[in-house]
């Protein structure tokens, strides 16, 4: 059976009509319906009901069709990497992170990136909203969550930590904080989101997590404004281990209480790189995936 008439019962089904698909196409919808109706007869069953005003698919239809349609992707995908060959990756590479995670995570990469693969452009839109991949049009996003949920597949690109953090000068007007039941007495820097601002969770070794309430006079709702505030004396931050290493090793911030570890959410949580959920992956995006794990790899 040719590989294109299955392709266009497929067709039939996305556009919900003979007429449809024929529009699709550029053909004329009798054309549409001889190649339908050599497909049934060869598979002996019938795909769709049709009458003069509606089309649906049959319980045997729905079930071929839903086999079918991975299998043609994967053939697809197979005759382009085949066609492709050697050639470079290329195109434009639409990609979202949070702000800071594209500051300090990403704008750091690309020149080696775009060294490698010049015919790659890139369209990186750095967001705290979480956009909506399929409906922007989004080839790939990175996002700081445990592991992720939904229709959306998922590969992990670097595990995250949290610290509790202050600088030097707000150290010396509170000298006292030895564990996380002082927070209490301190100046907690909150981020602006309901879940995250009044609750932190701490834990030591394999003892049970502790819910500490937090107070302060500043929210803030961007992880780089929030390190800012922190680096300036404003107070106490929990900010992830990628955005404050270099501040820790080179003393404009000092970790609090490191024997404990701290969470606002959930201890195990991680950077991932998200995909819409479809069979073929752009070699553009592939590349990229496996450029990123290759580069944060701890």
């Amino acid at each position: 059976m040719d590989t294109n008439a299955f392709k266009v019962a497929l067709l039939i089904q996305a556009q919900g009509s003979i007429a449809g698909a024929a529009r699709a196409l550029g053909v004329d919808a009798s054309s549409v319906s001889r190649i339908l109706a050599g497909v049934e007869a060869e598979l002996g069953t019938r795909l769709f009901q049709r009458t003069t005003r509606k089309l649906s698919v049959t319980d045997e239809g729905r079930a071929f069709l839903a086999r079918l349609k991975p299998l043609i992707e994967e053939l697809e995908a197979a005759q382009e990497e085949t066609r492709r060959g050697r050639e470079n990756p290329s195109g434009t590479l639409r990609m979202t992170a949070s702000v800071a995670f594209a500051d300090q995570m990403i704008l750091p990469l690309l020149p080696d990136f775009q060294s490698m693969y010049p015919d790659i452009t890139i369209d990186l839109q750095s967001s705290d909203v979480n956009i909506d991949l399929i409906e922007n049009a989004i080839d790939l996003a990175s996002r700081l969550a445990p592991s992720p949920k939904g229709d959306l597949i998922s590969t992990r690109l670097k595990p995250t930590r949290y610290h509790l953090v202050a600088s030097q000068s707000y150290l010396t007007a509170s000298p006292n904080i030895s564990s996380p039941e002082d927070l209490k007495q301190e100046n907690c820097l909150r981020y602006a989101l309901p879940d995250l601002r009044d609750v932190w969770t701490v834990r030591k070794s394999d003892q049970p997590a502790i819910e500490e309430p937090i107070f302060g006079n500043l929210q803030i709702s961007n992880a780089l404004a929030m390190r800012s505030a922190a680096r300036l004396g404003l107070g106490v931050a929990m900010l992830a281990d990628w955005l404050v290493d270099e501040d820790l090793q080179d003393g404009r911030l000092v970790r609090l209480c490191p024997e404990f570890e701290c969470t606002a959410t959930v201890f195990d949580t991680a950077a991932w790189a998200l995909y819409p959920n479809r069979s073929y992956l752009p070699r553009k995006v592939r590349v990229m995936i496996d450029f990123l794990r290759a580069q944060m790899k701890t």
